[in-house]
C-alpha cells in the first residue's frame, strides 16, 4: 500500500526544486524590469503575488503569511503603477521553459506528458481558504505548451501545500516570525549560521525575534535563543500535519504520475540549488535545502 504521507513528502520538495530557481532568474528579472520596474525589484515575490490581482497589500501580506507586511507592500507599491499583473505573469510564463533547459536541460520534455495528470489533482481540491492556491488557479491554462502548463499545475500544488502549511501554522497560533524560527528545526543550521537567519531573511528585527523566542520559550519550543528537543518534533510533526492536509491532491494526480514527477525532477537537484546559490547566494530557498521529515531528528 502507498504510504501517501511519505510520497506527498518526496514531491513537495521535488516541487520546491522545480519552482524556487525562477525568484532570482536573471532573464525572469530582466524581462521584469522591462515592464517599467527600476531594476527588476521585488521579482522574488512579485510573480506569486500577481495572481492575486489588484488586492491590497495587508491582505496579500495575509495570503503570503511568512513575509513581513512591510516588504510585501513595497513590492506591490514597485509595480502596481508601472504595469500589470497580467504582464507579471506573462513574464513568468515566458522565463520558465528556458530557465528548466538551462538548469535541467530535458526536465521540461520529462514533464510535458503529466500535465494533465497534475490539473487533475489541481482540480480535485475546493478553494477555500487557500487564498494563494486559488489565485494562482484560476489564471489561464497554455494548453498549447504542455511542458509550461506541468510547470504551472506543479506550482499550484506547491502554492496548495504552502497554504496548508500555514493554515496549521495560524491554528497553532504561530506568527510569522516564530514560524521562521521553527524551520531551522529542519535544515543544517551550521549552514545556515544561526537559528535566526531564516526570519531575519524574512524582515524580523532584533526586537521582533526576541519577542519571538520569549513566546516560544513560554510555549516549551525554545530555551535560551535555541529550540528544544520538543520544539524540533513539533516542527516536524507540523511537517507530517502538512503532508497529509496535501496527500489528497497528489491520490488525484495517481501514484504513478507522481513518482514519475518525482523521478524527472530529483536527479537535478544539485543543479537547482547551484542556480539558486549563484543568482541569489547561499543560504536563500530554504526549502530546497531543508530535509525530509522522515530524515529529521
Amino acid at each position: 500500500m502507498t504510504d501517501w504521507t511519505q510520497l506527498t513528502d518526496r514531491a513537495g520538495l521535488a516541487g520546491h526544486d522545480l519552482v524556487g530557481w525562477l525568484m532570482w532568474d536573471p532573464e525572469a528579472i530582466a524581462r521584469f524590469e522591462a515592464l517599467g520596474v527600476a531594476n527588476g525589484a521585488g521579482w522574488i515575490q512579485a510573480w506569486r503575488l500577481a495572481p492575486l490581482g489588484d488586492i491590497s497589500p495587508a491582505a496579500a501580506a495575509a495570503a503570503t503569511f511568512s513575509i513581513h507586511p512591510d516588504i510585501v507592500a513595497m513590492i506591490i507599491g514597485l509595480y502596481r503603477d508601472v504595469t500589470t499583473t497580467e504582464a507579471i505573469s506573462q513574464v513568468r510564463n515566458a522565463s520558465v521553459i528556458p530557465g528548466l533547459d538551462h538548469i535541467a536541460p530535458g526536465l521540461a520534455h520529462q514533464l510535458a506528458p503529466l500535465a494533465d495528470d497534475l490539473w487533475r489533482g489541481v482540480d480535485s481540491v475546493h478553494h477555500g481558504a487557500r487564498p494563494m492556491f486559488a489565485a494562482h488557479r484560476s489564471e489561464p491554462r497554455p494548453h498549447d505548451n504542455p511542458a509550461l502548463s506541468a510547470w504551472l499545475a506543479a506550482n499550484c500544488l506547491r502554492e496548495l501545500r504552502a497554504d496548508n502549511h500555514w493554515s496549521l501554522c495560524s491554528s497553532e497560533q504561530l506568527d510569522d516570525i516564530e514560524v521562521g524560527l521553527l524551520h531551522s528545526a529542519m535544515i543544517d543550521v551550521d549552514e545556515y549560521g544561526s537559528e535566526e537567519w531564516i526570519a531575519r531573511s524574512r524582515g524580523a528585527n532584533d526586537e521582533a525575534v526576541a519577542g519571538a523566542w520569549s513566546r516560544l520559550e513560554a510555549r516549551g519550543l525554545a530555551s535560551d535563543g535555541a529550540l528544544t528537543d520538543q520544539g524540533r518534533e513539533f516542527r516536524v510533526d507540523l511537517e507530517r500535519r502538512t503532508n497529509d492536509l496535501t496527500a489528497p491532491a497528489w491520490q488525484a494526480v495517481g501514484e504513478a504520475t507522481t513518482t514519475a514527477f518525482c523521478d524527472a525532477i530529483e536527479p537535478h537537484h544539485d543543479a537547482f540549488v547551484s542556480r539558486i546559490d549563484e543568482t541569489a547566494g547561499p543560504r536563500w530557498m530554504p526549502a530546497v535545502r531543508t530535509q525530509s521529515f522522515e530524515e529529521s531528528p
